[in-house]
């Protein structure tokens, strides 16, 4: 059974699972499939083809699927697929995809966005990434599991937010953000802080892999990092931290992309 308020608007052929709650004033697509358990608080928009997976939680004045926001958009039909489990605050806004970025804007599990957070076309989030309040991603962006985006942080087009990095509040982004490591500054004035200690004991993660990519950060600071050279020594040092083998490898393709920050 789905419990839909009598003053919501729902198109007869969307897709509407089990023990699905629609609050009123909603506003459901044609195109839009609502899986098992996901509840609308009042006056959410869901539209175009849009999959929300099980259990998500959406606040009021939520806003998923819409046209991206590119003026090289047409109307072509194009996708946004989220997860399970995820739980959206007021004012949230997700965009589908575009053509020239496969078509598609992508969502994992169990992620929190804050108030007012933003997510535009062809990005890519993981799974348990955190988006505090006003937090925002421009188009093809790839955000790694576990990141956290700091409040009123900017992501620019194109760059990649590493697995279980934190951005500080008020960050702009204009290169790739390494994984593991706490990067924070203002726009021109972005530095990495080293390994995100906090929040990787929080998630579990051993003290000698802590150490490890302190170490690495470490020697890649101390040599400028940005050579294949710097980044070969800290290999051969600490490859049996698998850890820090992610971050380096992370590191070779930045050197081919936007760079990185450091």
């Amino acid at each position: 059974m789905s419990g839909i308020d009598a003053r919501a608007v729902v198109d007869p052929a969307a897709r509407i699972g089990r023990d699905v709650e629609i609050g009123a004033f909603c506003v459901v697509g044609a195109g839009v499939e609502l899986s098992d358990g996901v509840r609308l608080g009042s006056h959410c928009v869901i539209e175009g083809s849009t999959s929300v997976g099980a259990g998500c939680v959406l606040s009021s004045h939520v806003v998923l699927g819409t046209a991206p926001q590119d003026l090289k958009y047409r109307g072509e039909p194009t996708r946004l697929e989220i997860g399970a489990r995820n739980a959206f605050r007021e004012f949230v806004t997700i965009n589908r995809g575009t053509p020239g970025g496969g078509g598609l804007t992508r969502i994992g599990d169990d992620n929190l966005f804050m108030t007012g957070s933003h997510v535009a076309h062809d990005c890519r989030v993981g799974s348990g990434t955190v988006f505090a309040n006003n937090a925002t991603l421009a188009g093809h962006v790839e955000v790694g599991d576990g990141a956290t985006i700091g409040a009123f942080s900017a992501v620019h087009q194109f760059c990649r937010v590493g697995r279980q990095c934190f951005l500080g509040g008020f960050t702009v982004v204009t290169q790739d953000a390494l994984p593991f490591m706490r990067t924070v500054g203002s726009r021109g004035d972005v530095r990495c802080y080293g390994p995100n200690r906090i929040g990787l004991e929080r998630r579990g993660f051993a003290p000698e892999v802590i150490e490890g990519l302190s170490r690495a950060f470490r020697g890649l600071r101390a040599s400028g990092g940005r050579t294949p050279e710097a980044q070969q020594r800290v290999r051969a040092e600490l490859a049996d931290v698998a850890e820090v083998v992610e971050l380096l490898d992370f590191l070779a393709v930045a050197r081919d992309s936007r760079g990185f920050h450091l």
